[in-house]
C-alpha cells in the first residue's frame, strides 16, 4: 500500500508539518533556486520557506535562463560565500528588492552557477554566522555551513529587523527532532555526534 503524503507540505500524512507552517510576508521577494536532486529530498527545507513566505517563489532546474529578465535586475543579490560577497549587515535597509538563494549540496549549488553564469555575475550577499546550524542530521563543511531555511531566515533577520521571521523555523525543527526520533537516540548519536 502506498504511503499518502500531505498535498501540501509533501510530508507523510501521519508526520504533516502543515499546522506549523506560518504565513509571513516580507518586503524582500525571495527566488530559491532548487537543484532537482533536492526536491524529493526527505529534509527538504527549501519547501518550508516557500510555503511559509508569501512573497517566495521556489523553481526546480538547472538551468535558470528563463528567469534571467526577472532576477537579473537592480537590487537583486545572490546569498552566496564569496570573496568579493558584501556582508548583509553592511547594506542600507531597503536596498535588496530580490534575495536569490541557491538550495542543494555546496557541490550542487556551484554547479548552479556553472551551469547560469549571469547568476555567478550577480552581486553576493554573506551572512555572518553567529550560531551553528541546527541542521543536527547532515554534515557540514564547516560550522558557517546553514540549511537553506536557516540562511533565509537570517538573511531576512538582517534585512527587514522589524519583523519576526524566527516562526518559519518551525516545521523545520520539528522535522530534524521527527528524524531523530524515528531513528532513536543511540543510532543519532552514533552517525551524528
Amino acid at each position: 500500500m502506498a504511503r499518502i503524503n500531505c498535498p501540501r507540505c509533501v510530508r507523510p500524512q501521519k508526520q504533516c508539518l502543515c499546522k506549523l507552517i506560518p504565513s509571513l510576508k516580507s518586503n524582500t521577494r525571495v527566488w530559491i533556486l532548487q537543484h532537482p536532486s533536492e526536491q524529493k529530498h526527505a529534509l527538504n527545507t527549501a519547501r518550508f520557506v516557500a510555503l511559509g513566505l508569501c512573497d517566495c517563489q521556489l523553481q526546480v532546474a538547472e538551468d535558470f535562463a528563463a528567469l534571467k529578465d526577472k532576477l537579473a535586475t537592480n537590487g537583486s543579490y545572490l546569498l552566496f560565500p564569496h570573496a568579493e560577497a558584501k556582508a548583509v549587515e553592511t547594506l542600507p535597509l531597503g536596498e535588496v528588492k530580490q534575495l536569490i538563494v541557491l538550495d542543494g549540496t555546496w557541490r550542487k549549488a556551484k554547479l548552479l552557477l556553472h551551469l547560469n553564469p549571469w547568476l555567478a555575475a550577480l552581486p553576493k550577499l554573506s551572512l555572518t554566522v553567529e550560531h551553528a546550524s541546527r541542521y543536527r542530521l547532515r554534515k557540514a563543511p564547516n560550522a558557517q555551513s546553514l540549511s537553506t531555511i536557516e540562511a533565509v531566515v537570517a538573511c531576512l533577520s538582517v534585512l527587514e529587523p522589524d519583523t519576526d521571521f524566527s516562526p518559519l523555523l518551525n516545521p523545520f525543527e520539528a522535522l530534524i527532532e521527527g528524524q531523530i526520533s524515528a531513528m532513536g537516540q543511540k543510532i543519532y548519536k552514533k552517525n551524528y555526534q
